[in-house]
């Protein structure tokens, strides 16, 4: 019978032969033979025997096939003289870019990210994928592009998809293929001990994961600097959602279990370092059969285990992970204490990872939960948390009136930490209103109860409140001293979050001194503990102060470089940004850029309305400038003179104060209003002269010298602009001091200061200026005896 048989296949590829060679005398032929590994003995023998009698005919051979023709054939391909085998790697990230762009153009970069990272560098996934959502609708040609017609989460597995790869499964032997799914239960990647713990110990793994990674289901990580060095993962994590699907309910929870257990045995010692892999293992477990018996006992396991996750990673500065760890651990209790308690943690979460919007939800979820339990004193907290958000995302009046109704509610009680927090914000809220006495009040209760308890979040808190209050009232020595002693509370109890904010205020001592290096200085430290916390509000604040400081000291391109990174999205929510309003739009107005000033100026306009002093300063002040450079004099000194009018709350040395007085002077100048330039003036030299900003000294040298055409004036400006290091305004003072030497006919004194000046403003890139001076110079020619 086998004779037989032989015999026949021999007469099969004979007359096949006579064909092949037939064809191949008139054309040159390719044979192309896909998907090889599913083949039977017989054509595999064919191709062989082919490809020994065409060496020498043009005949061009090829076949397609996954490893696993290599377990049936090893020796596949050997012993042939013009044999080549080549391996398809993965394509790289611009041509799987490439192939989409070609297949669906315009396709919305999120969603086209989505498809990429499913598709691993394998084309048919990514063209499966976008076909089924062309032909579920979620994906629609309008033109010469395509859009979304709704929201879309995580991608689901094609059909065509989900049978082919689920056909390669069924190919494997039955232990592979559970040991797949044990890996698919584990993740992406896993260790080989982790997988022996849910394969059972009798499991005889190694050559099961050996025929596997021979198959390029699964693959090892072999470069030794690796963390995951020596662990193995799936090629496609396509396949092991597949995997992963095959398994019932029951088989999931069980193996999670498993995972877990495993785990919190293996990382007895420091359980930390993986709690959020062993969270996901019992809330999939839970997930995946929500009515089992013991299902109140696993659900607290997860969420104990999120919440410890959460705490893990808001010490690794991971804010968004943290804040989705503890909102899902609030989710799984039924105990609204501690519901509202990690709400209330997701929410801090929420403002440190730049979401003020989630940031409130979860807030006003856990104080509507603590009051339903009578813990008025734990909703109070919560308001102190809410209300800083608000005061810092432009709700001021709202934020005051809902914290001081919760203090009217627990001053009732016995004075704790609470009233103390309640009071300190209370009092930072009402400075910044504008309050100043009722600031002072609620920092002296604040102080009461956290001097004699030994509070220090809000003795810190109440300590800056109180030096906001007397650098209003002028004691700036005792407001430094204040912000001094509370940041060092906050370094001995390592509250990072507020010596943040105390680098912060002594930084703005320095501006309000003019020391502009020094300030950088302090807001330097303030960004490395921003990027400690991982606080993405706190550290875009420090970005954005840090352009007022380089826009002084001459470094405008770092300025600017800093201000065009910023999205309306960051500066809508929330954290002190003031100073990206004034610098950017002072320096697109002094290199005569009109619209670029314009267009930083719409991105503010939410603190058109807004009731706190610092927020309106820097709009008036900015608006100020932005009306003048248009020509609109009066206008620019009604903002001006608005902007001087806060002073009396951040007091004449504040940037935006300093700034509206420079711009009310020039304006009042243009409309020539000789009183009401006296009255600036004076406004300036009668400040105590260890109150005076030096910059405003300097100023007011330079328009008395203006006013009056004095010379010694023009001098002393300058010396003093040029020893606070302030490049443009030290070129002004020289521009306008060389055009009155010129026009006192003193042609060869202006020439030193010009050529200075030129070389200021082509450096600092001010080109109206730059005209100025070469106007200047023309005239000067022109004057000039032959």
């Amino acid at each position: 019978m086998a004779d037989h048989q032989a015999r026949d296949q021999q007469d099969l590829f004979a007359a096949w032969r006579l064909f092949f060679e037939r064809l191949a005398e008139s054309y040159p032929t390719v044979l192309a033979f896909e998907d090889m590994q599913w083949a039977d003995a017989s054509l595999l023998d064919f191709v062989e025997y082919l490809l020994d009698w065409s060496r020498n005919s043009p005949i061009f051979v090829v076949t397609l096939a996954r490893p696993e023709l290599l377990e049936r054939r090893p020796t596949w391909g050997a012993g042939q003289r013009s044999f080549t085998s080549l391996y398809l790697e993965p394509l790289s990230q611009k041509a799987m870019e490439e192939l989409l762009t070609g297949l669906v153009p315009g396709l919305p970069d999120t969603l086209r990210d989505q498809i990429l990272a499913r598709a691993e560098g394998v084309p048919l996934y990514a063209v499966e994928t976008v076909r089924m959502l062309l032909d579920r609708g979620a994906l629609v040609q309008e033109g010469s592009v395509y859009r979304l017609t709704g929201e879309i989460g995580s991608l689901e597995v094609p059909e065509t998809l989900q049978a082919l790869i689920a056909a390669r499964l069924d190919g494997l032997s039955t232990e592979e293929r559970r040991l797949l799914q044990d890996g698919a239960v584990l993740g992406k990647t896993f260790t080989r001990d982790a997988l022996a713990a849910l394969a059972g110990a009798d499991a005889e793994i190694e050559p099961l994961l050996t025929s596997l990674a021979r198959k390029e289901v699964l693959g090892v990580q072999a470069d030794p600097r690796s963390p995951e060095h020596g662990q193995y993962g799936f090629l496609q994590d396509l396949v092991r959602h597949v995997a992963y699907e095959t398994l019932s309910k029951r088989e999931r929870r069980a193996r999670h279990l498993a995972a877990a257990a495993h785990l919190s045995a293996a990382f007895a010692a420091d359980e930390d370092e993986v709690v959020e892999v062993i969270a996901s293992h019992y809330l999939a477990a839970h997930e995946a059969a929500p009515d089992a018996a013991d299902a109140a006992e696993i659900r607290g396991k997860a969420q104990a285990m999120l919440a410890r996750a959460g705490e893990r990673a808001a010490s690794l500065a991971a804010a968004a992970e943290a804040r989705r760890y503890f909102e899902r651990a609030a989710q799984l209790t039924e105990d609204p204490p501690v519901r509202a308690a990690l709400l209330g943690r997701a929410g801090a979460m929420a403002v440190s990872a730049g979401d003020p919007d989630s940031a409130r939800r979860l807030f006003e979820e856990s104080i509507e939960l603590h009051e339903q339990q009578g813990d008025t004193h734990a909703a109070g907290r919560v308001h102190s948390r809410l209300g800083r958000l608000d005061r810092s995302t432009g709700r001021l009046d709202e934020a005051m009136a809902r914290m001081e109704s919760a203090l009217k509610v627990i001053s009732a009680d016995e004075p704790d930490e609470d009233l103390a927090l309640l009071a300190a914000i209370l009092a930072l809220g009402y400075f910044f209103s504008g309050d100043i006495d009722r600031a002072a009040e609620r920092a002296e209760l604040a102080l009461d109860i956290a001097e004699a308890h030994a509070y220090p979040e809000p003795l810190m808190l109440a300590l800056r409140a109180k030096a906001g209050v007397a650098e209003s009232r002028g004691h700036h020595e005792e407001s430094e001293t204040l912000v001094k002693g509370a940041l060092e509370i906050a370094l001995d109890h390592e509250v990072v979050d507020e010596a943040f904010v105390c680098y912060f205020w002594l930084s703005d001592h320095c501006l309000r001194r003019d020391e502009y290096a020094d300030a950088l200085g302090y807001r330097d430290e303030a960004l490395a503990l921003a990027r400690r916390l991982g606080n993405r509000p706190y550290e875009s604040s420090v970005l954005a102060e840090r352009t007022y400081p380089l826009y002084m000291l001459g470094r405008r391109d770092e300025a600017q470089a800093t201000s065009k990174e910023f999205t309306q999205e960051q500066i809508n929510a929330g954290g002190i940004l003031l100073s990206l309003l004034q610098s950017a739009v002072e320096i697109h107005v002094q290199r005569g850029e009109i619209d670029g000033a314009h267009r930083v100026f719409s991105m503010f306009s939410r603190i058109e309305e807004s009731t706190e002093v610092q927020d309106r300063s820097a709009y008036l002040c900015s608006r100020a400038s932005l009306r003048r450079a248009e020509g609109r004099p009066q206008e620019s000194l009604a903002d001006g003179e608005a902007t001087i009018e806060t002073g009396r709350t951040l007091g004449i040395a504040a940037q935006t104060v300093k700034q509206g007085l420079v711009e009310s002077l020039e304006a009042a100048i243009a409309l020539g209003k000789a009183a009401k330039i006296e009255e600036l003036l004076t406004s300036i030299e009668t400040v105590p002269t260890g109150s005076r900003p030096p910059y405003l000294d300097a100023q007011a040298q330079r328009f008395r010298a203006r006013l009056a055409g004095d010379g010694a004036g023009y001098e002393t400006a300058a010396a003093e602009f040029h020893e606070l290091g302030i490049p443009f305004w030290l070129a002004v003072t020289l521009l306008q001091h060389a055009e009155w030497l010129a026009a006192q006919g003193r042609a060869g004194e202006a020439e030193s200061h010009l050529a200075e000046a030129r070389e200021i403003f082509e450096r600092l890139e001010a080109r109206p200026w730059v005209e100025r001076v070469t106007a200047a110079a023309a005239r000067q020619q022109a004057h000039v005896p032959a």
